[in-house]
């Protein structure tokens, strides 16, 4: 920690991300706080805070996970179960459902970086019209999500969570075809897994990602409000 530059509450400049630590990967700066101007900052400069109590821990990584919307891969299995038109997605539509969900803990992992203060920090974009949410539904009950930041032609993907199988899968699927209908270059996914690579993921050096945020972040982006406007079943 003595080697990382504390960021103070006056000031909303962040060091370069040049100068992230290699161990661990990607952390770039301590403290700030998360009030919209500063995580506003820190995506264009695709830093993002994770942590899980006090202080807040920036990070930017040597590599990221991105998908390509146009390089989406849908299992066979995957388009077998979208067609049975089963599940329903809307966008925007439970925001706060949906980080909550993603916070809850898993018997897996041993907390959670969603905090409070973090899911109150998000709420607070989602209502300045900067996060959105994709929910996925069965009936009326809430099976599945993900939740993110939109920036220019860029979605910053944050969590997802999913109560029924492959709802999640779900989820991302129809975002990345709605995103790449609406001319969206990148979903940052942040990092590497398994289940995304299933999806089309790839790793992409933090100097390639610095170019993808130059040419895209200020780019036009989708300015009316979120709604689904690819039928699942034609996926």
């Amino acid at each position: 920690m003595a080697r990382l530059p504390w960021l103070s509450a006056a000031s909303l400049t962040f060091p370069s991300v040049d100068t992230a630590l290699r161990d661990p990967d990607g952390l770039l700066a301590v403290g700030g706080d998360l009030r919209p101007e500063r995580l506003l900052k820190a995506y264009e400069r695709g830093i993002f805070p994770w942590f899980q109590e006090e202080p807040i821990l920036w990070w930017s990584p040597a590599t990221r996970m991105v998908l390509h919307p146009e390089k989406l891969h849908v299992s066979r299995s995957m388009r077998k179960l979208l067609r049975q038109g089963q599940r329903r997605v809307s966008f925007d539509t439970a925001f706060a459902q949906v980080i909550a969900q993603c916070a809850l803990l898993r018997e897996d992992y041993p907390g959670t970086w969603i905090t409070s203060a973090m899911q109150a920090a998000y709420c607070r974009l989602h209502e300045l019209g900067h996060a959105h949410s994709v929910e996925v539904w069965e009936d009326d009950t809430l099976v599945g999500g993900l939740y993110g930041i939109a920036m220019g032609q860029l979605f910053f993907g944050e969590s997802m969570f999913s109560l029924r199988s492959n709802a999640s899968k779900t989820a991302l699927i129809c975002l990345t075809r709605q995103l790449q209908h609406w001319g969206y270059q990148l979903i940052d996914c942040q990092v590497p897994s398994a289940h995304l690579r299933s999806l089309g993921a790839t790793e992409m050096s933090r100097s390639q990602f610095q170019l993808y945020l130059e040419r895209y972040r200020h780019a036009a982006g989708r300015t009316q409000p979120w709604q689904v406007e690819i039928a699942l079943v034609g996926l």
